[in-house]
């Protein structure tokens, strides 16, 4: 794990984006060539595609009732602890984006005007659950249940299935306890496309939600205003800044917690004093040994793995407003005075024991959340995602007389004279009547 002054880093972050870049454009080939058979083909693609990435010969993209119950069932009688576990981390989202929850007005500024907002959820969502290097229940909730709870009417669900092809009985189990309405075994660039423009399996979703790898992420760019999507996910990304009241330990576990999700993840520790930096490097490199997905971590600590060195607190504020992580971790004696300083982080944790797979699997705020920079203007995944708005407009006859040569002198000083007329038209025929 590389330590770098805060200087170095920024001129080599600068390098890093370019790259990025650079592999996106080249993904873009792939990716169109799979949306444009999906759209071409439907199920046919679909199909052919799962069997090529997935290794998987399907004659059913669909989760049979049968397999969902058997799944269910299973993992109730023989994990009950997982179960217990899943429904506890269900319940604490739903008591979290219950809050979030918008309702609609209304407001009379004057007699004669009604004016208001409609809020409406999504009729159906398409929910892409990630597979591959490892299962995913607790996305299957944090992607699911705020649906539920705006009031979506069909929440269906993608994810890669096994060479089996069947789908983790955990997964489908955390797809029953959320509230999914159907779950569909294809994943990949083929899924987004599958979702938002349908096939013969697939219903055409309004919006596609939810994480996903490279190819994913640009299917989701790709779609994007043919269907709406949440946001373009990329790799994992933690950033914790500390002080040398933070057992290294603590730090170096936490950095190692995203650095498991794949080699491209990032992990970054931003402190201000050089010899505690070092010890947070060695600590890393005591750990790294210790843990299962041993070889995908050292690969993304050598490549993503970064500790920063700044000169003060305020060089540390400003640097990491300018990451804008994923996910922030507060771990020093300033923690909560520094909350009020960060302007840029997709979910934020304070202190040395709100540990991020806290909000990865049980607190309640959403783990879908901004990366690559993004989070200067996205937010978390959440109930508002699924929900849309429609502005009110209702005027007594009166009040539109009294304002009708203020909207006519607007209309005619853009030249728009037909929608002078539609005004004018109502004052002339009230000024014949009278």
């Amino acid at each position: 794990m590389q330590i770098l002054r805060y200087e170095t880093y920024k001129q080599n972050a600068v390098n890093t984006e370019k790259a990025t870049q650079l592999m996106q454009r080249n993904l873009d080939e792939q990716v169109l060539e799979i949306i444009r058979a999906v759209q071409e083909h439907g199920d046919e693609a679909a199909f052919a595609y799962t069997k090529k990435f997935d290794k998987a010969d399907l004659s059913s993209l669909l989760v049979s009732d049968e397999e969902w119950n058997i799944a269910f069932d299973k993992v109730k009688s023989e994990q009950p602890a997982l179960f217990q576990a899943l429904t506890e981390a269900a319940e604490n989202i739903r008591q979290y984006q219950r809050r979030t929850k918008e309702e609609g007005f209304q407001f009379s500024p004057q007699p004669g005007i009604r004016l208001g907002q409609k809020i409406t959820p999504l009729e159906r969502v398409g929910v892409y659950v990630p597979g591959g290097k490892a299962s995913y229940p607790s996305t299957v909730l944090m992607d699911v249940i705020p649906a539920v709870v705006a009031g979506v009417e069909q929440v269906v669900i993608t994810t890669p299935p096994r060479p089996d092809g069947t789908i983790d009985p955990v997964v489908l189990t955390a797809a029953k306890i959320a509230g999914a309405d159907q779950v569909f075994k294809i994943g990949g660039a083929q899924a987004v496309a599958a979702l938002a423009y349908g096939t013969e399996s697939l219903p055409k979703a309004d919006k596609i939600v939810g994480p996903g790898n490279a190819f994913v992420a640009r299917a989701k760019k790709w779609v994007f205003g043919d269907v709406a999507i949440d946001m373009i996910a990329g790799p994992s990304e933690i950033c914790a800044f500390a002080d040398n009241t933070v057992p290294p330990s603590y730090v170096a576990a936490d950095l190692l917690s995203q650095a498991e999700h794949a080699e491209d993840a990032a992990s970054i520790c931003v402190t201000t004093d050089a010899a505690y930096a070092e010890k947070v490097q060695k600590e890393v490199e005591r750990q790294i040994p210790l843990l299962e997905r041993a070889a995908i971590i050292r690969e993304s600590i050598q490549t993503n793995g970064k500790i920063i060195i700044c000169e003060d607190e305020a060089q540390a504020i400003e640097l990491i407003n300018t990451i804008a992580p994923e996910h922030l971790q507060l771990m020093g004696n300033n923690a909560e005075e520094q909350v009020e300083k960060i302007k840029h982080a997709g979910a934020i944790f304070i202190g040395p024991y709100s540990s991020e797979p806290l909000g990865d699997y049980f607190a309640g705020p959403n783990h879908t959340l901004p990366t690559n920079g993004t989070a200067r203007f996205s937010s978390p995944l959440g109930v508002y995602d699924f929900m849309k708005k429609s502005s009110t407009i209702h005027y007594s006859k009166e009040r539109l007389l009294d304002y009708a040569d203020t909207i006519i002198t607007i209309a005619e000083a853009e030249g728009l004279t037909g929608h002078a007329n539609a005004i004018r038209i109502r004052k002339e025929n009230n000024d014949a009547s009278s």
